[in-house]
């Protein structure tokens, strides 16, 4: 039995929809998809750090989805934190938060997707290192009413963020490597995991959760998600294999029936099966572009939302 199911208070599972590949030019499409969120009554909405895509820039898609709507949360799904300036970050995600509480759900990740895209990202020393202190940055701004911090790549003296968030923004990152994963566990308050089966991710919470125990701090147990492509059912099989072969060219060791859900009803099966090992966050993804979005997300309220808790 996992430990999402011995808890005596059961975890809430939460089924959000992420910008994907779209038929239609990014703007339209994003116009389209967080209208058609907040009309549906959907959790959140999720936005890429995709420089070199057709995409609309992640703090950028936040800021306006929160302005157009009042109820829905959006998210970073991840927004590359190496090569950022960190106090900048860290002021845009405060303001956000002072616009729209409790519904700013940030993710930050290493590396970009895309090796193409990596140039776009220059970092003055090694990405780990850099990353980690970034984050540190970030954390201390949007917590502390003045922070003054000498470190290996940035400097501050006196630096403030106004106004900071009346309640303290949850940082989540991230990654699948081991060092990743303690890095989770020593550093934020939740992962999004993505190209991950349900038994990878049930390990990677242990690690995590060992990580967090190790470093004498807790990573909450409903603070483990993960992304989830699925194929629309109306998907030529010309499309599905190309969705299969990215996923094989990103995970050649799996096989990528294993990380790809064909159709609503394997969507549910395979959340149950992420459920059972103690992950209960969802972005949802299509891994073609649908049809049409409106059609898209009818399909995915009907299916997904209401296995959540």
């Amino acid at each position: 039995m996992s430990r999402a199911q011995t808890t005596s208070d059961p975890m809430k599972v939460r089924v959000g929809i992420g910008a994907g590949p779209s038929r239609d030019d990014p703007a339209a499409a994003t116009l389209e998809l967080v209208d058609g969120c907040e009309a549906r009554g959907i959790d959140s909405v999720w936005f890429p750090d995709r420089i070199a895509a057709p995409a609309i820039e992640p703090l950028v898609a936040m800021g306006w989805a929160v302005a157009r709507t009042s109820s829905l949360k959006v998210g970073s799904g991840v927004i590359v934190l190496p090569g950022r300036n960190p106090a900048v970050v860290a002021a845009q995600l405060a303001s956000l938060a002072a616009l729209a509480p409790k519904r700013i759900l940030p993710v930050f990740g290493l590396r970009p997707a895309t090796a193409a895209e990596r140039t776009a990202y220059p970092v003055a020393g090694p990405r780990a290192a850099v990353f980690e202190e970034a984050l540190t940055v970030v954390r201390r701004l949007l917590t502390e009413e003045s922070v003054t911090f000498h470190g290996s790549f940035f400097t501050l003296d006196d630096a403030v963020v106004a106004p900071r968030p009346a309640r303290p923004l949850d940082l989540w990152l991230g990654g699948l490597v081991p060092a990743a994963l303690r890095r989770v566990g020593r550093l934020a308050d939740g992962w999004l995991a993505s190209f991950v089966t349900p038994a990878e991710a049930g390990e990677a919470r242990r690690t995590i959760a060992a990580a967090a125990d190790e470093a004498g701090r807790e990573v909450e147990d409903d603070h483990y998600g993960t992304n989830l492509l699925v194929l629309p059912p109306e998907t030529s099989a010309q499309d599905a294999d190309r969705a299969r072969a990215s996923f094989a060219h990103r995970r050649p060791e799996i096989d990528p029936d294993e990380l790809l859900v064909d159709g609503w009803d394997a969507a549910r099966a395979q959340v149950q099966r992420f459920v059972d090992e103690g992950i209960t966050k969802f972005v949802v993804r299509p891994a073609v572009a649908p049809a049409s979005w409106p059609g898209f997300l009818d399909e995915f309220a009907e299916h997904l939302v209401p296995l959540e808790s």
